[in-house]
């Protein structure tokens, strides 16, 4: 996006800045207040996962022939550096154990959060407006997030591939979120090498959604957020690599 009101480009990328900083924390916060008020715990941190995943929706607003878009990470870069001192030093009653674990226990955060923030910061710099980045962080973010909470509150149907337990409801639920949470971040992104035609650009998600749930099943626990994105972007990357 060219830069409103003719300011300067760094100007204008950090204010986009100031918008992700904003919407993050907010999304933050407001589960915080639920926690402590009786919200699921393991609710609250699919929301924010979720909420994170979505960040792309901000990569409109830089300007990216500036170098500064590379801040478009700037809170996903902080995140980052705050999970690796809470996950080594917080005690089990800080707001983001409780918050972004599933257990309680802060070295957690030095897995399933930490990776997510590495995707984002990789992801917000080698592939920013891509369609291969977009895609797949809303299939990371919407289809990974809401599986578990589909399998726990609904997962009737049990079964095990590669000595990890799944339930069909899990999976439907990634399946499904994957390619809903698809087709909303790129309609309002509209990145670069999106498929012309809406069919191809069903089907493509349609098909990678597959194969993350795929990957999902077959992932050891806490390791998903790294082994969705990089298929995908592997996926993309060997069959288009000019355009993704």
């Amino acid at each position: 996006m060219i830069p409103p009101f003719n300011l300067e480009p760094l100007i204008w990328n950090i204010i986009c800045t100031f918008f992700v900083l904003i919407y993050i924390m907010s999304i933050i916060k407001f589960m915080d207040i639920l926690v402590v008020r009786g919200f699921p715990q393991d609710v609250s941190r699919k929301i924010v996962h979720i909420a994170a995943g979505s960040w792309v929706i901000f990569w409109p607003l830089y300007y990216e022939a500036h170098w500064s878009y590379i801040l478009n990470i700037a809170v996903a870069f902080m995140w980052t550096i705050l999970f690796l001192v809470k996950g080594l030093t917080a005690s089990p009653d800080d707001t983001a154990v409780k918050t972004m674990t599933r257990t309680g226990d802060p070295k957690e955060l030095l897995k399933g959060p930490l990776f997510f923030t590495l995707v984002m910061d990789v992801l917000g710099i080698f592939f920013f407006m891509k369609y291969s980045a977009v895609v797949t962080m809303a299939i990371l973010g919407w289809g990974d997030g809401l599986a578990p909470v589909f399998g726990k509150y609904y997962g009737k149907r049990k079964y095990e591939l590669l000595g990890n337990e799944k339930s069909f409801e899990g999976s439907l639920g990634m399946l499904i979120f994957g390619i809903i949470g698809s087709l909303i971040l790129v309609s309002i992104i509209n990145p670069i090498g999106k498929p012309v035609s809406i069919q191809g650009l069903f089907l493509d998600i349609v098909l990678i959604s597959l194969i993350a749930t795929f990957v999902e099943a077959i992932s050891p626990a806490d390791i998903d957020n790294l082994l969705i994105p990089f298929v995908t972007m592997l996926y993309y990357l060997s069959i288009f690599p000019i355009l993704f």
